[in-house]
């Protein structure tokens, strides 16, 4: 008699357990078929030269206001911007040290087995392609600073 008692516990508790499987699956797959997924994003990062050209504007707004030439108000602006930058901040690399670094890495990859040949020419190729940021990349040669001058 208990044998048959057991069972009837054991097939009760699979029984409920499933049921409570059930009750928080069902809620759970429902919110995820209601999430939007996300679109890929376009990206909304201003154009390589979209800073620098926003900054010779200003430049030049702030000229005409003040009636003096363009040139004088870019280099005062420049001393200023040099004046305040934190001095703990390293120095960017250049492009071309980047690229080395990144090439020197690649090598490595290969070396230790990481990597192919084949895998390093196109990790490479897409850099120079733009694909990731950095050398190359989606912000011209020199990163997302633009023309490989640091801070800006």
């Amino acid at each position: 008699m208990s044998r048959t008692i057991r069972r009837k516990h054991l097939l009760a508790g699979l029984a409920t357990a499933g049921v409570l499987g059930v009750g928080i699956a069902a809620p759970t797959m429902a919110f995820a078929a209601d999430t939007p997924t996300p679109a890929p994003s376009t990206s909304t990062a201003p154009a390589p030269g979209a800073k620098a050209d926003r900054q010779g504007e200003f430049a030049e707004a702030l000229a005409k206001e003040l009636g003096v030439p363009t040139d004088k108000v870019t280099a005062a602006l420049e001393k200023v911007r040099e004046q305040h930058r934190p001095t703990d901040r390293p120095q960017r690399p250049s492009a071309e040290d980047r690229q080395a670094a990144l090439q020197q890495r690649l090598e490595q990859a290969v070396k230790d087995g990481k990597l192919t040949q084949e895998q390093a020419d196109a990790i490479t190729k897409a850099v120079e392609a733009g694909v990731f940021p950095g050398p190359g990349g989606p912000h011209g040669a020199g990163g997302q600073h633009g023309e490989g001058k640091p801070g800006k």
